[in-house]
């Protein structure tokens, strides 16, 4: 690995298991944390469970004291869901004795800001399971290692690329022109989180097979390939390949692990066929965090990313 690819991926891996209290955006300018209303949700969540269970309260009893159910509840502690009134965490904070002024609206400030519109809110019916909980965290993540065993990783996509993927199962999945349409706007947006001016530091593996797996044809191809270049040449972004003929460790799912600056624990979200899980329990972010390392590990440098692309393409040219 050279200077510059070791610099790099020194870089991506300090964030993502130090953290730091801000992030720091190109020429060295200090930025403040990104909060987003989902992250400000998941924090409100993982507050009011600790307080409940600092009281020893089942979340029946805690759910009865808002005229609430239990599964709701858990969807706030989680947060995947919004707790829509101030009433009911002023009710909630009262049945666990929160009574301190500066605890209380330090919540209620929570709950404020949890409570604005997210940006992905008009793509939302057009998402599996988990996904809005999961891209919303994406927005602020400070970090992200990531792992793509058959398919290209999204935020590497073109347009053309995930075009092709979901009209290629739109007779399959029964899907409309208009869902296909607005679930390429929403990837393509997503995108923007490695391109702004406080990026986010971005680490790839993909497996040789997501590469020669063909997309839309030879000419979505070579310029997907040429997208890869382009990104991974980016001083936040690095990308590795892991070639087919090496018998070593391959991670069965997909899965991303996301890191953030400060104030809220690192989470990994595990792709499946029609649904996204997202957990922040120290084991399964550690368990993926080994998976990553031994795939790093094994997978070639990034400085011979982009040669292999080229390979790539040149073989499709012979053919």
């Amino acid at each position: 690995m050279g200077n510059r690819d070791a610099s790099r991926a020194d870089t991506v891996a300090s964030r993502a298991y130090r953290g730091t209290s801000a992030g720091t955006a190109p020429g060295g300018l200090r930025v403040a944390a990104r909060r987003g209303p989902t992250f400000r949700r998941r924090e409100l969540g993982k507050e009011l469970r600790r307080l409940r269970e600092k009281k020893g309260l089942g979340t029946k009893e805690a759910a009865a004291a808002i005229e609430s159910s239990e599964s709701k509840l858990n969807r706030v502690e989680s947060g995947h869901n919004q707790l829509p009134r101030v009433r009911d965490l002023e009710d909630l904070l009262d049945l666990y004795n929160v009574t301190e002024r500066s605890a209380r609206d330090h919540l209620l400030m929570l709950h404020r800001d949890s409570l604005s519109a997210d940006w992905y809110r008009p793509y939302q019916n057009f998402m599996p399971s988990g996904q809005p909980l999961y891209v919303g965290l994406e927005s602020d993540a400070a970090a992200m290692r990531a792992w793509h065993s058959q398919l290209v990783f999204g935020l590497l996509q073109t347009e053309n690329y995930t075009r092709s993927l979901f009209m290629t199962a739109k007779p399959v999945d029964e899907r409309t022109t208009e869902f296909v349409e607005e679930s390429v706007a929403l990837r393509m947006k997503r995108k923007s989180i490695i391109h702004r001016d406080d990026p986010t530091e971005l680490r790839v593996i993909l497996d040789e097979a997501a590469l020669r797996r063909m997309v839309g044809g030879p000419d979505v191809m070579r310029e997907q390939y040429e997208e890869i270049e382009r990104v991974a040449a980016l001083d936040h972004v690095t990308v590795q390949i892991l070639p087919q003929n090496l018998p070593t460790y391959r991670a069965l799912a997909n899965f991303v692990i996301l890191d953030f600056d400060a104030g809220l624990d690192p989470v990994v979200m595990e792709e499946g066929a029609s649904v996204m899980t997202v957990s922040d329990k120290p084991r399964e972010v550690w368990k993926h965090a080994r998976k990553f390392d031994a795939m790093r590990e094994s997978a070639l440098a990034p400085a011979m990313t982009a040669e292999f692309l080229h390979r790539l393409a040149r073989e499709i040219d012979d053919n």
